[in-house]
């Protein structure tokens, strides 16, 4: 009877179980318990039993995707705070860097010249090497009746060059001054700045543009913003190596190389392959604008973005970069010279371009038919030089060709920056060459690399700038060392770097990971600590110096001018004094310092012949040729004494005009004339037929050209 009833009893709980299962909805599972409900749990969580004590199915199944949900938006929301405070600190940083290098600057400038305690003139003085120039025309924007009316007399210019009716916007990329000149008009600035504060202010504005361009690139390279400050310490350490805004704040890089840093940090974001869609399309706007601007800006920029075409082509020939990336550069490239030409008045420099040459035939056209000047200077300058041509050589002898002195590498290797520079090059560019050997051996590129991987070589936008540095730096001297400083800081900051070094030495006895992210920031601590100890002092010794600097020759020469010289007088004279006396008395001039116009440059060669051994009869029908009414001698062009002798002005006329012999492989200057600048200083007969003495001091001399002529003996 028990046994029956036991029975019983398991059929009618099978039939109840059955029946439950035929009752619950589809899709849902339920699964035997492995273990008995305790009185416990039963207590602590009532509500998810049934009226029979058994779990409710519904519940367990929402219970565990919940649950995992919840985890994995606290990991999201933790993660997006982490790098939302790591991008805000970045910002923060970059920003920070430039707007205190941008008031260095400032205050550095003020205290080398006195600036704020200078006569007008003596502060315009203060623009060096020509490029007082192009302030000229920003003080006549503001002197025009309107802007529109400025503008106008900007391209009909008629009273720069004697003779000559040019285009100034065009042939001296006034862009800059149109700007500027027009900001300062509408914002009303003229009542609380003086405009050459307001002109200063601009460039330097743009120069902290600059440094925070190369903080930017370092960290988006590194993923480091210390990176970042480490770049901006060094670029302020070799500053004399790395721009020319302290002496000539006019000159066009100073306007055109903070917006070619930007185009460069847009392109390196470009390249990655770690970006999202949103940022891919921000690079790729910035670098359209920036590149564009660079174009306006600097006659000379499509050579630069040339050298940089040549980097993009090799990353592009070697399939280091997808071809929906390269081809979108290429529209930008080309997008910009149509608009550039456009709003340079139809420049042919432009279309007869290098860069251009290169978008359409990939190097099988290097120059179209107009630019056979530009053939030749390239041959000369990377080739043996055998060329008698003065443009030619004068270009050649300028600073950014001439082979670089040993203390620019000594400064580097004190300030710790060449040391690391050539570790860093060394690594990138070995796995750099790893990873061509392994495309060209069928091998496809990683799209996205670990740190695991030790692979800094397949980063594009790392490729690239091993590309930048090499070319940069075997061509475009002053081009080079501010992306030296760049380039090292990302490496030494980088923990790709070091794992790409420890997976070569194949690293097991410490964990090869840990010890990457180590030193990618024990390094730079070390480095950052040292630089502050040796050069923050250093950097406010200057700011507290009171330097002296008064050139009192030339402001008496440029009053002479002023109120001595008839207002239509034409003056000849060396180009770069001529930028000033322009600048200062508005007078009427034979040549320009400007160094992209074939036509201007050829007109410079002349009034240079007064330092050459031509007789007083030459020089006299040169000067004639072009309606000079008085020239200008400068002592320190006559009596120069370098010890790069085959750049002086007078080596390099002597070899134009076949004014030379050539024994034992030295040059010696002969010929049947003495030379003219020191012949006329003696004030006999023929040269005081034709030239009569004006003005004089210790630096320049001055002469009138004789209208008519007298024979005196």
């Amino acid at each position: 009877m028990s046994e029956l009833r036991c029975r019983k009893t398991e059929t009618l709980e099978e039939d109840k179980e059955g029946h439950k299962l035929q009752n619950e909805p589809e899709g849902v599972q339920t699964e035997p318990a492995d273990e008995p409900v305790t009185a416990k749990d039963t207590e602590e969580t009532p509500d998810h039993k049934d009226k029979d004590g058994d779990a409710d199915p519904k519940q367990e199944e929402s219970n565990g995707p919940e649950t995992a949900v919840e985890k994995w938006k606290r990991y999201s929301t933790a993660s997006f705070l982490q790098r939302l405070v790591k991008v805000i600190c970045g910002c923060l940083a970059a920003v920070a860097c430039g707007m205190l290098y941008a008031v260095y600057l400032a205050m550095y400038h003020d205290r080398k010249y006195w600036f704020s305690v200078r006569q007008e003139m003596e502060r315009e003085i203060t623009f060096q090497a020509g490029s007082g120039l192009y302030y000229y025309y920003y003080k006549h924007m503001l002197s025009a009746s309107s802007f529109q009316r400025g503008f106008y007399e900007l391209t009909i210019d008629n009273k720069t060059v004697s003779g000559q009716t040019i285009n100034a916007v065009e042939r001296l990329s006034l862009y800059p001054e149109l700007i500027t000149s027009f900001i300062y008009r509408v914002t009303g600035s003229q009542d609380f700045v003086e405009p050459i504060y307001f002109y200063v202010g601009a460039v330097f504005g743009l120069q902290a543009v600059y440094v925070t361009a190369l903080f930017v690139c370092s960290w988006v390279m590194s993923g480091s913003w210390v990176a970042g400050m480490l770049a901006v310490a060094w670029y302020v350490i070799i500053r004399p190596d790395t721009t020319k805004v302290d002496h000539a704040i006019p000159l066009r890089e100073n306007w055109a190389l903070p917006y070619f840093s930007c185009q460069v940090a847009a392109l390196t974001g470009f390249l990655s392959n770690n970006i999202s869609s949103a940022t891919e399309m921000f690079c790729y706007l910035t670098m359209s604008a920036a590149t564009f601007t660079f174009l306006l800006v600097w006659e000379h920029s499509h050579y630069v973005l040339f050298i940089q075409g040549l980097c993009l082509f090799l990353l592009d020939f070697f399939d280091l970069v997808p071809p929906r990336k390269m081809a979108d550069i290429h529209k930008v490239y080309l997008s910009s010279l149509l608009l550039a030409y456009l709003f340079q008045f139809q420049n042919p420099n432009l279309l007869s371009s290098p860069l251009l040459s290169l978008l359409i035939v990939v190097l099988t056209c290097f120059f179209s038919q107009e630019s056979k000047f530009n053939i030749k200077f390239f041959h000369h300058s990377l080739c043996y030089n055998d060329s008698f041509d003065f443009i030619t050589n004068f270009l050649l002898c300028q600073e950014s060709f001439q082979t670089p002195s040993q203390d620019l590498f000594l400064r580097l290797t004190q300030a710790s920056v060449l040391p690391f520079y050539f570790l860093v090059l060394t690594v990138c560019l070995l796995s750099t060459l790893e990873t061509i050997y392994r495309r060209l051996s069928g091998q496809p590129m990683k799209t996205k690399v670990k740190l695991e991987d030790g692979r800094i070589g397949e980063q594009p936008e790392v490729v690239y700038h091993v590309f930048h540095t090499l070319l940069f730096g075997g061509l475009v001297l002053y081009l080079w060392t501010p992306y030296v400083c760049m380039f090292t800081a990302f490496g030494v900051c980088s923990p790709e770097l070091w794992m790409t070094v420890f997976k070569w030495i194949k690293l097991k006895s410490l964990h090869p990971v840990v010890l990457a992210l180590t030193l990618s920031t024990s390094v730079p601590t070390i480095i950052g600590f040292s630089l502050w100890r040796e050069y923050c002092p250093r950097v406010l010794a200057e700011l507290a110096e009171m330097q002296e600097f008064y050139d009192p020759d030339t402001v008496e020469l440029i009053s002479w001018i002023k109120n001595e010289a008839p207002k239509a007088a034409v003056f000849a004279g060396s180009p770069q004094l001529l930028g000033t006396v322009k600048l200062c008395s508005g007078s009427v001039v034979t040549s320009l310092p400007l160094y992209s116009d074939i036509s201007l440059l050829k007109k410079s060669e002349d009034p240079y012949q007064v330092y050459a051994m031509r007789s007083a009869e030459e020089v006299y029908k040169i000067l004639t040729s072009q309606k000079t009414n008085y020239v200008i001698i400068e002592d320190a062009i006559c009596n120069e004494l370098s010890l790069n002798r085959g750049c002086r002005i007078k080596d390099l006329l002597d070899i134009s005009n076949g004014h030379v012999v050539y024994d034992k492989g030295e040059i010696h200057s002969l010929s049947k004339h003495g030379r003219f600048c020191h012949e006329i200083k003696m004030n006999y007969s023929p040269y005081t037929n034709y030239f009569t003495r004006v003005f004089w001091n210790r630096s320049y001399h001055v002469y009138k050209v004789n209208s008519v002529i007298s024979f005196q003996y």
